[in-house]
């Protein structure tokens, strides 16, 4: 298992655009995609589950990747939620 603790840059967190965007990435992996934030945890392959995490921009999250393609998933989920970096 990898985990990646990661600050939301975008200003309004994770929105229903965004979201999707993780959603769509996530989903082309085997492994198990979640995150913690606050006191729950989001599976990220489910746009419903993103959103209901209630993220705004500035927060930090820790990212979990759990399988056999986890350290391509963690990057490719690090680099969609931290563009620039």
């Amino acid at each position: 298992m990898k985990s990646k603790k990661i600050v939301i840059n975008n200003p309004n967190g994770l929105d229903l655009d965004l979201a999707g965007i993780v959603c769509k990435k996530a989903v082309q992996y085997k492994s198990l995609i979640t995150f913690a934030y606050r006191d729950g945890t989001a599976n990220a392959k489910s746009v419903l589950s993103v959103l209901g995490s209630c993220v705004r921009g500035g927060d930090e999250i820790e990212l979990f990747c759990d399988g056999v393609d986890e350290d391509e998933a963690i990057a490719a989920i690090t680099a969609l939620l931290t563009p620039g970096k």
